[in-house]
C-alpha cells in the first residue's frame, strides 16, 4: 500500500478505468463483467482492520467514499470479474458497519493489530478446504487497482511462481521496501527501506503489498513468519524470504504508482478522488461523450452515459443516473437517482432527484427541480418549478413558478397530470389531485380539487380595481411614516 502523494501530476497515467460503463443498453459487452474462466480456483483476502487514525473520523477507513462507493467496495468490484471462488475481509473489532458494507462476503476479526501476516492468517478459518488454486491479498483502503492487474498477477501465479508481489515505482521511493530481483528477473527478497544498503536504496521497484500466493502453501508459510523486529509484528513481506527458502519462485508484476494509491488521510482521499475522476472522464469521452469542460464535470461510480450525450461545465453525478443518447446536461446541473431520456435538455442550474423518471425530449430548465415524478415525452418545464412526486403526460407545458404541493406534513401525496396540459405561471397544484387531458390551468391558481379534462380553470382571488384611488393611498401611507430628521434626508438625497 502507498503513501500518499504530493501532487496529482505525480500520478499522471493516461490509463482507461475499465469498470466504467459510459453508454446504454449495452451491459455484457461492458469490460469487467465478464468472468474468465483462467481465473478460476481464486481466493481472495481483502484487510481492512487499519483503524486509519488519521482521517480523524469515526468512520472506518475503509468505508470513506471515492465517487460515492466505499473505498473498500472499489476493491470488490475489481474482483469481480476474476470469478473468485471466495472472498473474506478482514476487519477491526466494532466494525459491523464495514460487515454490513462487504456482505455477503463472510468476514475474520484481527482481535490483535500484529500486522499484515497475522491479519491474514486470520481468514484461515473462512477459507477452509480452499487449497488449491491462488489466494490474492489486497487492501482495503487501495481503491483504484484494476482487475487487468490483478489478472497478470494471476497469470504469473500460473507461471509457477508460489508468490508474486506486485510492484511500482513512486517518484520517491524512500520508506517503501525494495524489490531485489535476481538475474534472471525473479524476486529474490524483499528488503526494508530502513534495513537496505545504499545499493539497495537505489532501487526504484518497490513493494506495494499486494500479493498472489499459491494457496496450498499460504497458511504453512505464514505460520513460519515470526515477529523478532522492532514492533513486534508479524510482517507479510517475510513470506517472500520463507518461500525462497523451501525452494519456490517469486516473480513480480508491476503496475503504475496511480494505481496502488493507499489513503490513510483526508488528503489521500481527495488525491484517489481527483484520479477516479479523471479516469471516468478519460473514458466517458473515448466512449463517445461530449464533455464540454471536463475537469468540471463529477462522476458517481455508477454513471452511465450513451454515446453522443453532452455535459456543460460544473455537473454533479450522484449515484444511480443514467442519461440516454443526445441529451444534454447543460452547466452546473446536478443530478442523483434520476433517468434521462433520448433528445432531453436539462439545466442549466437543474436538480434531478431521486427517482426522477425523464422521458423523451423532456425540458427541464433553470432552477427546476424534479423528485420522485415521471416526465412523459415532450414535457416542459424551463423555469422556477418544483415537481415532486407527480406524473406528467406527454407534452404538458410547466409554467414558471409552479410547485405540486406534495407533502402535508405528516405524509407525501401524489400530482397526476394528463396529457397535452397547460399549467400557468405561479400555480399551486395541492396533492392529491390530478388534472386531465388538455386542461388549462390559469397562471396565479391554487388548484385543491381535479381538474377535469379539457376544462379551464381559475382558482384566485378576483382581482378589484378602485379609480383614483392611488394617490390619496401615497398620501396616507406618506403621513403614517416616520418623520426623517434633515440630516437623513439630506444623506439620502446625497446618494439618490
Amino acid at each position: 500500500m502507498l503513501k500518499d502523494f504530493e501532487t496529482i501530476s505525480d500520478l499522471a497515467h493516461p490509463l482507461p478505468y475499465d469498470n466504467f460503463a459510459p453508454w446504454v443498453g449495452q451491459a455484457g459487452n461492458v469490460p469487467g463483467t465478464t468472468h474468465d474462466m483462467s481465473t478460476a480456483e481464486t481466493a481472495a483476502v481483502i484487510l481492512a482492520a487499519g483503524m486509519g487514525t488519521r482521517m480523524k473520523s469515526a468512520l472506518p477507513k475503509v468505508l470513506h467514499r471515492i465517487a460515492g462507493r466505499p473505498m473498500v467496495g472499489h476493491v470488490l468490484d475489481s474482483l469481480r470479474s476474476l470469478n473468485v471462488e471466495r472472498t473474506v475481509v478482514v476487519v477491526g473489532p466494532d466494525m459491523d458497519e464495514v460487515v454490513d458494507v462487504v456482505a455477503p462476503n463472510p468476514t475474520a476479526v484481527q482481535w490483535d493489530r500484529l500486522g499484515t501476516a497475522d491479519a491474514v492468517r486470520r481468514a484461515k478459518c473462512a477459507l477452509a478446504g480452499f487449497d488449491v488454486g491462488t489466494a490474492l491479498v489486497l487492501y482495503g483502503d487501495t481503491p483504484l487497482i484494476r482487475p487487468e492487474t490483478l489478472k497478470r498477477m494471476l497469470a504469473a501465479r500460473k507461471d509457477k511462481a508460489s508468490v508474486v508481489v506486485l510492484g511500482f515505482r513512486p517518484p520517491d521511493p524512500s520508506g517503501y521496501g525494495r524489490l531485489i530481483l535476481d538475474d534472471a528477473g525473479g524476486l529474490d527478497a524483499i528488503v526494508e527501506d530502513r534495513d537496505a544498503t545504499p545499493e539497495q536504496r537505489a532501487i526504484d521497484l518497490c513493494n506495494s503489498g499486494v500479493m498472489a500466493m499459491d494457496a496450498s502453501r499460504m497458511f504453512e508459510f505464514l505460520d513460519q513468519i515470526g515477529n523478532d523486529n522492532a514492533k513486534g509484528e508479524f510482517y507479510l513481506t517475510d513470506i517472500v524470504a520463507i518461500a525462497r527458502k523451501h525452494g519456490r519462485t517469486c516473480a513480480v508484476i508491476e503496475a503504475p504508482a496511480e494505481e496502488l494509491m493507499g489513503v490513510d488521510s483526508r488528503a489521500g482521499l481527495a488525491r484517489a478522488e481527483a484520479v477516479w475522476q479523471r479516469r471516468r472522464r478519460a473514458e466517458a469521452m473515448e466512449a463517445g461523450v461530449t464533455l464540454l469542460d471536463p475537469d468540471s464535470v463529477w462522476f458517481s461510480h455508477d454513471t452511465v452515459l450513451a454515446r453522443d450525450v453532452t455535459v456543460g461545465p460544473n455537473v454533479v453525478f450522484g449515484p444511480g443516473v443514467t442519461v440516454e443518447s443526445r441529451a444534454e446536461i447543460k452547466a452546473f446541473s446536478h443530478l442523483e437517482g434520476a433517468s434521462v431520456g433520448q433528445d432531453a435538455i436539462i439545466g442549466p442550474f437543474a436538480r434531478l432527484r431521486p427517482g426522477a423518471e425523464i422521458g423523451q425530449e423532456v425540458h427541464i430548465g433553470n432552477f427546476v427541480e424534479v423528485k420522485n415524478a415521471r416526465l412523459a415525452t415532450g414535457v416542459k418545464a424551463n423555469h422556477l418549478s418544483y415537481i415532486g412526486d407527480a406524473e406528467l403526460g406527454e407534452g404538458t407545458n410547466v409554467g414558471a413558478g409552479t410547485i405540486t404541493c406534495n407533502y402535508d406534513g405528516y405524509a407525501k401525496h401524489r400530482t397526476v397530470i394528463g396529457k397535452s396540459v397547460f399549467i400557468g405561471s405561479n400555480t399551486a397544484l395541492v396533492a392529491p389531485v390530478a388534472v386531465g387531458d388538455g386542461a388549462i390551468i390559469a397562471a396565479g391558481s391554487t388548484v385543491v380539487r381535479d381538474v377535469e379534462g379539457d376544462a379551464l380553470a381559475i382558482a384566485r382571488g378576483e382581482q378589484v380595481d378602485k379609480p383614483g384611488r392611488a394617490p390619496a393611498l401615497r398620501e396616507k401611507l406618506s403621513e403614517a411614516a416616520p418623520k426623517r430628521s434633515p440630516e437623513k434626508s439630506k444623506r439620502r438625497k446625497v446618494r439618490s
